[in-house]
């Protein structure tokens, strides 16, 4: 009989810390190889772990509603079967670590342990620096990361060579200047990169000073943890970090709710939701084609070389879901390569599966501008907040009846407002006004997209 020890995986991105959610196993139960042990929720997704190891279960060691680093013990799993593989996700009864079995398979959801393992060893006769390159503790990695800002640029102070949180704010006040490019036409390359010169220091975060809790019991406190931690930090860094220009028209968008109804009654479209957001979909993705900057990335200073605008000539098309769990931005990739019914069945795919806390690590990552339906909660404009590692956010406002002069004449007509933000280090106001204009044209006149 040996005993396993299930570490908690790094299960995509990066991710420095988990909070278990509910365990699926108690204490003696018997469970087999994919079988899931727990629920955990990440920065980004809630994820089930499947055990690598068949036995019975020993001891659950970290308690449901706790937050956990990645490499942590969580469970044991006692087995009596010498041919179980090798304990990659943790370590033997008698506390050695192992070695992962490469020719193994490694399971859905939980990532290389192996790479969880090697993290945290220390090679032998060689200093802690050489094997991770750069000293620091998870929560340290994790606010570099946050703050876009590359470790290996970091001068560290801490004892023995360790970066501090201090040293990461320092480097992360680090700001650039801008510059702007036009490309008329996607192309054979996807990104381009272009250096922007010497930063200037950019403004601090200021310190809120948290109140006393009211002891009468007439407020609560609630941990910030999961999906609204990360939600929470990246729009503090994106706030602070990126100059933000907001920039709204109206719009006539009749024509767009007739050819909504008229897709609805499309056999084509039988079998698949249609609704304004679709419309407007397919006119950022052909309002990015002509402005291609805000479909761009600021990267701060990545080798000591400058600041850097990285264009990419493709759309991976954020949309902003509201869920039980909190703000998740999931994108369709790729996006610009899709006609209207496929994209009509990718916004539903995406849609449904935030809805239900579905959304992988996958899904939220690489977007490249993002959409923001507020006029499904009856708002006709706002000034939302860019996505962090992109350059521009659209927000679509509520679509109802209005008096509109037409021809000189007032008639009822669907009107809306096309609203947006974005990083103004990266895109001029010429480019945002021409931009938000080329997505109001579409939406008055929809047939422009056949061009």
């Amino acid at each position: 009989m040996s005993t396993q020890t299930f570490l908690l995986p790094d299960v995509g991105e990066g991710l420095t810390e988990a909070e278990i959610v509910s365990w699926r196993v108690s204490p003696g139960d018997r469970v087999e190889v994919n079988d899931v042990l727990v629920e955990i929720e990440t920065a980004k997704s809630l994820v089930e772990l499947p055990s690598p190891f068949a036995g019975v279960v020993g001891d659950v060691l970290v308690a449901e509603g706790d937050t956990v680093a990645v490499g942590a013990a969580i469970i044991t799993i006692a087995s009596a079967d010498a041919s179980a593989p090798p304990a990659t996700a943790g370590q033997s009864e008698h506390g050695e670590a192992h070695e992962p079995d490469a020719g193994g398979a490694v399971l859905v959801g939980y990532g290389s342990a192996g790479h969880v393992q090697s993290r945290r060893r220390k090679p032998a006769g060689r200093p802690a620096a050489a094997s991770v390159g750069v000293i620091a503790k998870p929560p340290i990695r994790k606010l570099a990361r946050d703050l876009n800002v590359d470790l290996t640029d970091i001068a560290p102070s801490g004892p023995g060579g360790e970066v501090t949180r201090d040293d990461v704010m320092k480097q992360a006040s680090q700001a650039s200047v801008f510059r702007n490019i036009q490309t008329p036409e996607w192309g054979a390359v996807r990104e381009e990169t272009i250096a922007v010169g010497t930063p200037p220091v950019a403004a601090q975060v200021p310190a809120v000073p948290a109140p006393a809790p009211d002891a009468a019991g007439r407020e609560e406190s609630i941990p910030v943890r999961g999906v609204r931690k990360a939600v929470a930090s990246g729009m503090v860094r994106s706030a602070y970090t990126a100059p933000h220009v907001s920039v709204w028209t109206d719009v006539d968008a009749s024509r767009t709710m007739e050819l909504v109804k008229r897709l609805k009654a499309s056999p084509d479209f039988a079998d698949v939701r249609v609704s304004p957001l679709l419309i407007m979909a397919r006119a950022v993705i052909w309002a990015v084609r002509r402005t291609p900057m805000v479909n761009a990335a600021w990267i701060d200073d990545p080798e000591g070389g400058g600041a850097q605008i990285r264009v990419r000539h493709y759309v991976n098309l954020g949309i902003a879901a509201a869920t039980p769990r909190g703000l998740l931005v999931p994108n369709i990739k790729d996006a610009q390569e899709l006609n209207m019914r496929d994209l009509a069945r990718a916004l539903e795919k995406l849609t449904v599966t935030a809805r239900e806390g579905k959304s992988t690590p996958a899904d939220q990552t690489g977007g490249t501008i993002t959409i923001t339906n507020i006029g499904v909660f009856g708002m006709d404009a706002g000034t939302p907040i860019i996505n962090p590692g992109e350059v521009g956010i659209v927000a679509l406002g509520t679509i109802r009846q209005k008096p509109w002069v037409v021809d000189g004449e007032v008639r009822p007509r669907w009107v809306t407002t096309v609203s947006g933000s974005f990083d103004h280090r990266v895109v001029d106001g010429d480019g945002v006004s021409r931009f938000i204009a080329d997505i109001a044209s579409i939406l008055e006149e929809p047939a422009l997209l056949l061009d």
